[in-house]
């Protein structure tokens, strides 16, 4: 699953890569590309290669409605026994799956860690600081709660109403994990600085947006 919003520039080669490694770790895969509300050419990027490979599916939102809203969207639709979901910004190497399938027998969820990770310095202390509150307040014990580099069951969402509709997405389906009984391994994987797009992970909008979607899960945890 591949969520991306004004990605012209690195989603041909995203999806590209994604059709040559899924075949070599599974048969029988789909790849779901969720286009939340792009202005530029991704979209159109997408349609073209939908025509010549069935197993692209394109979820379009018609306008911006957030990263969890995105990776929902893409849930709702997956029809494969796994989910595998990584970000379609180039800034993980997707053949670096194997590490994660290779872990499928110790969990139903594995999960990378970026190592290192190679985004701008305030966005790593946003990060630290992102991760630190989610341990303290949930109990959770990832070392990256947000890395885009994911491989779980899809029966885990089964019977589950998500709620997050910005960066929190990620929290809560390792929140749901845990409550049915779940550890997830986790692994170190590559991750790059982004050469194209533009950055939205550490604006002022997405941190008001998290902070408030903070509020919510505690709600519905008690």
């Amino acid at each position: 699953m591949l969520p991306c919003h004004n990605e012209e520039a690195n989603i041909e080669a995203v999806i590209k890569e994604a059709l040559e490694t899924l075949a070599e770790v599974a048969d029988d895969f789909e790849v779901i590309v969720v286009d939340d509300g792009s202005t530029d050419r991704t979209r159109e990027i997408v349609e073209e290669f939908k025509k010549s490979d069935p197993r692209i599916k394109l979820i379009k939102h018609n306008q911006n409605l957030g990263y969890g809203s995105a990776l929902r969207s893409g849930f709702q639709v997956a029809q494969k026994d796994w989910i595998f979901l990584t970000d379609a910004d180039r800034q993980f190497q997707l053949r670096e799956i194997h590490r994660l399938v290779q872990e499928l027998g110790r969990s139903r969820m594995v999960i990378g860690y970026r190592n290192p990770r190679k985004d701008p310095i305030h966005r790593r202390l946003y990060g630290e600081v992102y991760s630190f509150i989610i341990r303290i307040l949930f109990g959770l014990n990832a070392r990256d709660v947000n890395c885009a580099f994911k491989l779980f069951d899809r029966k885990i969402l089964d019977a589950e109403t998500m709620v997050s509709t910005g960066a929190l997405i990620s929290a809560e389906l390792l929140i749901i994990a845990r409550r049915k009984g779940i550890t997830p391994v986790q692994v170190p994987v590559s991750h790059f600085p982004r050469k194209a797009g533009a950055q939205s992970g550490g604006s002022v909008r997405v941190i008001l947006r998290a902070g408030k979607e903070l509020l919510k899960l505690l709600f519905k945890k008690r």
